[in-house]
Parts: C-alpha cells; structure tokens; sequence
C-alpha cells in the first residue's frame, strides 16, 4: 500500500525524514513526504500542496495517510472523506515530537493499528491504539476475516460479534460443509440458510493481467471493473491480481492494487509457460516477453491446481485481461 505523509512545522519534517529513512533501513518501502504548503503538489504539479487536496487524492487512491501533528487537524481534515470502514483509507497521526503514534481510521480493514505499532517501533515511540477488541485482547472479526481473505457478507455483523468478543463471550465459527447443530456467531460460506450473526465469504476469483507499458492507471481499473460487472462480482470477491515478473513494477498495476487492497502475484515466463490449459496465444507477446500469453496463464497459475478459466482473454487498448476461479 502507497503511504503518504503531510507536516506542517520543522520538527514535522523531521519525524517525516526520520520514519524514512528508519523504513528504507528495515527494506521497507518509504513514504511520500508533502510539507502544507509547500511548492509541490501531491500528483508532483507545481502549486501549492493544501491540506484538503493531500486528503481527498488519498481517500480516492485509498493511501495510507500519516498525518504529523495535531489528532483535531487530521480529523477535520477527512471527515468529508469518511465513508465505510471496510474501505476507507487507514489513516495515522504522529505528534510533531515523534513521541506517540496514533490510529485514528481503518485500524482493521486498512491495516492502520499494525501500521501503527509498525511505525511506533521504528521512531521509539508510544502506540496508542483505542480500538476495543485490541486493547482488549478480544477475537476481532474484519481482522479474522482481512486475514483469512474472506469477503464480509454482512457489516452489522461485525459489531455484534466483537460485542460478544470484548465481554470475553466464547465465538463459535461454522466452515462450509460443516453444519452446525445450533445457531453460531459467524458461518464461512458462499451463501447458507443457517442462522448466523456474520457471513463470511471465501474471495474466489483471480485477475491476470498482461499490459503495454506506459498504460493510464484509471484506464486499467475501469477495465478490470467493466468486466468484473459483466461477470457479476464485485471486487470484494477479488483474491489477487496475478500477472508477469517483469511488470511487477508497474505503476498502473500497483496502483490498482494498491487502491484494492489487493496482492499482486508474479510469475518468471518459464512458469508461466508450464501453466496447463488451452490459452490464446500470441507471438507478438512471446517475442516480447518470452511467453505467448499472460493473463490466462498467470490467472490459472494463481488460482490453483483446480482452478479454471471463467473469462478468457479479453483486449481493450494495449491490455489483456482474464479471469480464473480457485
């Protein structure tokens, strides 16, 4: 996921470049650092880099967002922004003395309360998470479900679990082909008629992806999109994107996965070229990468050994596109 840090004052500044340069030391990749008010905006433009533009572009692209100062100045900062909690960006503050990290937004789903231990241990400072099933040590359901690459069927489900989780209630899971002689807490399912408080889905599907290089990052979501929508799926559904090794660099690519939350699965030619099925082949595509095809055979690959095609390759403008279920 791509992280984006804004300061306002030197000391700011200095938290930024020290988190930094502590991230590029544990290989991890480094943030982009925007002083308010400085001469370069977030899509690197020259002009003024506001508060509320370094926010909205963040919650579009679905960043990571660390916020260096004041808790008040982030939050009124991206309450026009906050929309689902499954989906919004996870959003960190971190006082102008690096002394205290602070997860204020998607502490599950975004990943923001690992995050902030992450970044707590790499500047010396405090943690301080609030989030009821953390600091209580309770069994936390977008956790388990994040984790396990499950689709949460239904939302309000996840605040009665976590009820029953925080006043140290046991929580009792059912799995597919396994029916319970009673009601349970959470079923994992495709669908079921069971009685259940949260309905947890296997993500059944995988995108392999081939591209030109150079491809406009928006033109190649709403092509994954249009031909999910034909499909009937959601993105939610979406295990990984699974492409070539040679484009896992790219910055079309990482973007959509990056804005998904989605993993990005690589595969050298030769693997590729061992892929088992009937896939279209091209020789344009194979003098130029060493392999006659991409997408199929990388979505095959990642689905699995019983995996299979449900969209073949699909073109539109320099992409390939296919779709494989586990």
């Amino acid at each position: 996921m791509i992280k984006r840090i804004i300061c306002f004052t030197d000391r700011g500044k200095a938290v930024a470049d020290k988190l930094n340069r502590r991230y590029e030391e544990e290989g991890i990749e480094p943030a982009e650092i925007f002083r308010c008010g400085s001469d370069r905006n977030p899509d690197g433009t020259a002009g003024s880099v506001t508060l509320d533009r370094f926010t909205k572009e963040g919650f579009k692209e679905r960043h990571a967002l660390i916020f260096i100062g004041a808790v008040g100045i982030a939050v009124r900062a991206i309450s026009p922004y906050v929309e689902d909690k499954l989906s919004d960006s996870p959003v960190i503050v971190i006082d102008d003395n690096g002394e205290f990290v602070i997860p204020i937004l998607s502490g599950h789903a975004g990943g923001a309360n690992k995050a902030a231990q992450t970044i707590a241990a790499l500047i010396d400072a405090i943690p301080v998470v609030t989030t009821s099933t953390d600091i209580n040590s309770a069994f936390s359901p977008d956790v388990f479900a994040t984790e396990n690459q499950l689709t949460i069927r239904n939302r309000d489900g996840i605040r009665k679990v976590s009820s029953k989780a925080i006043e140290g209630k046991p929580i009792t899971i059912s799995v597919k082909d396994y029916p319970p002689r009673e009601a349970v807490d959470i079923i994992i399912a495709d669908e079921t008629d069971r009685e259940y408080d949260l309905l947890l889905s296997p993500k059944s599907y995988i995108v392999g992806i081939g591209l030109k290089k150079g491809k406009d990052a928006a033109e190649l979501e709403q092509f994954v999109l249009d031909v999910l929508k034909d499909l009937r799926i959601g993105i939610d559904d979406i295990l990984a994107v699974a492409t070539i090794d040679i484009k896992k660099d790219d910055p079309a690519l990482g973007k959509l996965c990056s804005r998904y939350r989605l993993p990005l699965i690589t595969f050298e030619a030769s693997v590729l070229a061992k892929a088992q099925g009937d896939f279209s082949a091209s020789s344009f595509v194979k003098d130029t990468v060493g392999v006659d095809n991409v997408c199929e055979r990388a979505a095959i690959l990642a689905a699995g050994p019983r995996g299979e095609i449900v969209v073949n390759k699909v073109i539109r403008q320099g992409i390939t596109l296919a779709v494989a279920k586990r």
